[in-house]
């Protein structure tokens, strides 16, 4: 067999996964919160025919002969880097500016972490992200509220119609890691903690390393919808080159073939 075809066979697998990392990415462009995937590519093993450095039989040092056999997707990153920042004019909407996640409790129990801050009141009035999943920690909000206030670090206020001037109902925390890349993306804008991302670090927003919230605000996706494009086109390109890899490969072991006979 020619190890070309072998070659070209992982090159063809690499991009058509490089190509629906692209997609998702581009699926995701109007995606409050989303955070853009990349595909982290590596070298299989070589084919060692001479060792490096080896001596040959006059005493000379030989270069050596490697041969690489392909490539592999060995995983995919999530790029943390801050979307473009969209007013709504919701007094429930928030953005984060900076580190940091909003936390949510999931029906199991366990602690979810999310970037995107279209929030909401349950029917017991307790804030809680657009699929339902409370904050933590929980914040109610009275049903006699007349206008609610966020600040910057995150304190919650109200007004009502006894309390004109405002009072304090709650207080939003950010967490955030030391390596968000390593968070499991469990889908509905969701992470969740993993070894590979390290343990949460709590804090009030604005304070330390943590970002400051927004009010009135959504975080957009942070695709750019250009450089997507640009990506296709050249996943494209390669993947085409390596079907011409697998042609000229068939094409010489035909002729190999027909000159055996």
């Amino acid at each position: 067999m020619n190890h070309a075809l072998w070659v070209s066979k992982t090159g063809l697998q690499a991009q058509d996964t490089r190509l629906q990392i692209i997609a998702n990415n581009l699926a995701n462009v109007n995606t409050v919160g989303f955070k853009r995937d990349r595909a982290v590519f590596e070298d299989l093993f070589y084919r060692t025919e001479t060792q490096p450095g080896a001596q040959n039989s006059d005493n000379s040092t030989a270069a050596g002969v490697q041969i690489g056999t392909g490539t592999r997707v060995v995983g995919t990153q999530k790029v943390h880097t801050g979307g473009s920042l969209q007013t709504t004019g919701q007094a429930l909407d928030v953005a984060i500016m900076g580190a940091g996640f909003l936390q949510v409790e999931l029906a199991s129990g366990e602690t979810a972490y999310t970037r995107a801050g279209q929030l909401r009141l349950d029917q017991e009035g307790r804030l809680t992200n657009a699929q339902g999943l409370p904050l933590l920690p929980a914040i109610s909000i009275p049903t006699e509220a007349t206008g609610v206030t966020i600040a910057e670090n995150g304190v919650i206020s109200v007004t009502t119609a006894d309390a004109p001037n405002g009072t304090e109902v709650g207080q939003l925390m950010l967490a955030n890691f030391i390596n968000p890349a390593g968070l499991l993306a469990l889908g509905d804008n969701l992470f969740q903690e993993t070894a590979a991302s390290g343990t949460p670090t709590e804090g009030e927003p604005n304070t330390e390393s943590l970002g400051k919230i927004r009010q009135n605000t959504l975080e957009g996706s942070n695709v750019q919808a250009v450089e997507e494009m640009v990506e296709m086109i050249a996943a494209q390109r390669t993947y085409e080159m390596n079907t011409k890899v697998l042609t000229a490969a068939d094409s010489m072991m035909q002729n190999l073939a027909q000159a055996a006979r």
